[in-house]
């Protein structure tokens, strides 16, 4: 089982943690992880772009002139695609862009980015974190002392407000409970910070 140092939030070392090794050590699989990120980006789309075709733009219903005569190229609506004003061919219209993937391939994935995190020395344990008011200035300075002053995603075990409100306005910086993390925002973040309790949630959500 792998071994990482625990601190507390003035940066200092009080012990190790052994950990779960289906989590933190397991095989780095880069398909899984990109199919994975690939479908969370899908899904996060909205869908809602739309364009009319020359069927659906208004008028355009006579012939702008007549077909013969006039020194001109034949033209049979002023709404034709080469028109200014007129449809638009293959014109895109709202649609549904999620779809879903294994489960397994999820896990795989976020278990691939997990152990990334411990190889890469980017992962900071924590022995607790508490705060005891709403305060920005207390959480950036928290993050400075675990040298995770910069795109940190912070994971705790449960609900928590002050932390939630205190974190959230440090640039780069996200708040996640532990059953909720995904694998896009792990890789959008240079750190994550998690604590004992919410490796233990992990291993009990993930197991």
């Amino acid at each position: 089982m792998p071994k990482v140092e625990v601190l507390n939030i003035k940066g200092e070392n009080i012990g190790e943690i052994e950990l779960n090794e289906t989590l933190f050590a397991a095989e780095i699989a880069e398909n899984a992880v990109y199919d994975t990120v690939k479908n969370q980006l899908a899904n996060k789309r909205q869908g809602t772009q739309s364009a009319k075709t020359r069927a659906e733009v208004r008028g355009g219903g006579r012939k702008p002139f007549r077909q013969k005569g006039t020194g001109r190229a034949r033209q049979g609506s002023i709404r034709a695609p080469h028109y200014t004003g007129g449809g638009i061919v293959f014109a895109p219209k709202p649609r549904d862009y999620s779809y879903k993937i294994p489960k397994k391939m999820r896990r795989k994935a976020l278990y691939s980015v997990l152990t990334s995190k411990v190889n890469e020395n980017e992962l900071v344990v924590l022995d607790d974190l508490k705060l005891d008011s709403y305060k920005t200035k207390e959480a950036k300075t928290i993050l400075n002392n675990i040298d995770a002053n910069s795109k940190a995603y912070v994971v705790i075990a449960e609900n928590d407000d002050k932390i939630y409100k205190s974190f959230r306005n440090i640039e780069g910086v996200d708040v996640e409970k532990a059953n909720l993390i995904n694998v896009y925002d792990l890789l959008r973040h240079d750190k994550l910070v998690i604590t004992k309790d919410a490796i233990a949630k992990l291993e009990e959500v993930f197991k």
